[in-house]
């Protein structure tokens, strides 16, 4: 019985990760991205997550109306957002989900194949 979710053309799916990047769609990024059902941009973070501001969230922030939930890979690890971040974040109208990377390159795979409005927002591990 094949399982595999039915993913539209034209749709991104994070294939695989590693230290360096992503394979999303057959196309290979370096660093971290901003992944969207429609489209890999890169994000061009890259420090550890507690230096992440709300000016790293821009490009984000600019389609909030757009957007139901943020996935954000941490890397390795999951680590907290400050919580000060975290506020403004909300206040901007984001609802952002922290992981490790390999959990939101999973859960973000299942979530866009059921048609959510999501991003995910990775750092490499």
């Amino acid at each position: 019985m094949d399982v595999t979710p039915l993913i539209g053309a034209g749709q991104q799916i994070i294939q695989s990760y590693n230290s360096g990047g992503f394979r999303i769609s057959a196309q290979l990024y370096d660093g971290s991205v901003f992944v969207f059902p429609e489209k890999t941009i890169g994000w061009g973070f890259d420090g550890p997550v507690g230096d992440l501001s709300i000016g790293d969230f821009e490009q984000l922030i600019e389609h909030s109306d757009q957007i139901d939930v943020v996935l954000l890979g941490c890397g390795v690890q999951m680590q907290f957002l400050p919580q000060e971040l975290r506020g403004a974040l909300k206040e901007a109208g984001l609802s952002v989900d922290v992981m490790d990377t390999g959990a939101a390159c999973r859960t973000y795979n299942v979530l866009m194949a059921e048609g959510r409005r999501l991003v995910a927002a990775l750092l490499p591990v």
